[in-house]
């Protein structure tokens, strides 16, 4: 069974300004995920705009993105479409790209039923034989993987972890005592505390394309070294960003513009997306500012004195490294 733990980054997709794949600034974005400690990739999740791109293109992204990983970190490929043989063919080319996982959602707009969403599911589990991450993200979908979808899906170790957007924490303690056996991933990034505290042991997180040693702190914070005062006081740095990411339907373009402020042009959106005004851009950028240098405090401070267990903390890593074209 694969283990998921720490910061996964659904990685955005650049666009030039006439909305072509930028392959050269989404490998520069690899690699600056990769240097800054991510511990694992996922090409086609929300955040990197599948439901805009034909299948040649998303298949294309898989290859480009395996090539340049090249076994550094793991790579899972998402296979969202709202039919299950779409689903499947996804499933089939990831698995000839060389993907590590998939990650599975529910298909959009169908509004399935929890046993067909187990079967679809399973069908796309049959067609690769690779480990899978569930994506249980209703606000998209407009249902919830019940219990009869994980009851089914769980006698089989491949399903083996799921990302939980639903924003209930009822789920999130349903899913940590009733199936232990599934890992638990923070999918909603300003309860990422609260997951943890129920165990979790790693977060998939859009905001770690600009921002990955952010959630980097917070995740050794509380999952490695289990000083939640000290992650309280990161997710309290956190919280005013990811505001401002959640406010007026503007998440991929604020991720995209957040990458861009680290010197790798992200482009604009697919439309019917629009991308940040001036106004947008320059709150984004102040609110970001902020964070860093708050986080920055909070570990030299915890570096300087050591926590109440005698454990050091890590260097901060959060200052902006060099750009890049």
């Amino acid at each position: 069974m694969m283990k998921f733990e720490g910061i996964y980054t659904p990685v955005v997709t650049p666009h030039t300004a006439d909305y072509a794949i930028d392959t050269d600034r989404f490998a520069a974005a690899i690699d600056l995920l990769i240097d800054a400690g991510v511990a694992g990739l996922i090409i086609a999740g929300t955040t990197g705009e599948y439901y805009a791109q034909s299948f040649d293109e998303r298949v294309s992204l898989m290859r480009t993105a395996n090539d340049v990983i090249n076994k550094r970190v793991p790579l899972i490929i998402g296979t969202g479409a709202i039919r299950t043989e779409d689903s499947v063919a996804y499933a089939e080319a990831a698995v000839k790209a060389g993907a590590d996982a998939l990650l599975v959602t529910t298909p959009p707009y169908a509004y399935p039923t929890g046993r067909e969403i187990a079967l679809h599911a399973m069908a796309i589990e049959r067609a690769a034989s690779l480990p899978v991450m569930l994506y249980n993200y209703p606000g998209r979908m407009s249902v919830n993987m019940d219990e009869e979808t994980l009851d089914r899906l769980g006698r089989n170790p491949n399903f083996c972890a799921i990302k939980e957007s639903s924003g209930d924490p009822n789920r999130l303690h349903m899913l940590a005592r009733e199936y232990p056996n599934i890992q638990l991933s923070c999918g909603m990034d300003d309860q990422a505390l609260e997951f943890f505290a129920w165990g979790a042991r790693s977060w998939v997180c859009a905001g770690s394309n600009f921002a990955p040693e952010a959630h980097i702190a917070l995740y050794k914070a509380c999952a490695l070294e289990g000083n939640f005062d000290k992650g309280r006081r990161i997710m309290s740095a956190m919280l005013p960003l990811m505001r401002v990411l959640e406010q007026g339907g503007k998440f991929v373009q604020c991720i995209k513009y957040g990458l861009t402020l680290r010197g790798i042009d992200a482009g604009p959106p697919r439309k019917p997306l629009q991308p940040l005004n001036k106004d947008e851009k320059r709150a984004l950028a102040e609110v970001v500012n902020t964070m860093n240098t708050t986080i920055e405090q909070i570990e030299a401070e915890t570096l300087k004195t050591g926590d109440a267990r005698g454990v050091a903390a890590p260097v901060s890593v959060i200052g902006q490294r060099e750009k890049r074209a």
